[in-house]
């Protein structure tokens, strides 16, 4: 059974940095793409960002892009996102899984939340 644990969510203010982390167990995580998910107030948890397996190919959704960055260490089993220049709109709790034609590919973890103050 796959399980996905995200952490590193917190209070920031806007313009602030964090890092996110979401580490993989159950599975062999080198093989697969990786993303991460957001679910803002009142929305749908939405796909913004993912990863080839190796790394070599990243997407961003225009949303983020310039200001978030996708990053894994398959040693690691871990994704990571870093965020900078944070804004109001980024609050949600964000979820990360395994990327199977743009949809999720396990059962979801219990995400982290990330809110950010203005």
């Amino acid at each position: 059974q796959v399980q996905l644990v995200e952490s590193g969510g917190g209070l920031v203010q806007t313009g602030g940095s964090l890092r996110l982390s979401c580490t993989v167990s159950g599975t062999n995580f080198r093989v697969f793409s990786m993303g991460w998910w957001r679910q803002r107030p009142g929305g749908q948890r939405e796909l913004f960002s993912h990863l080839t397996g190796g790394g070599e190919s990243t997407f961003y959704d225009r949303s983020v892009e310039g200001r978030f960055s996708i990053s894994r260490d398959n040693a690691k089993n871990t994704v990571y996102l870093d965020m900078s220049n944070l804004k109001p709109e980024d609050t949600g709790v964000y979820y990360c899984n395994g990327v199977f034609g743009e949809k999720p590919g396990w059962s979801w973890g219990r995400g982290t939340q990330l809110t950010v103050s203005s």
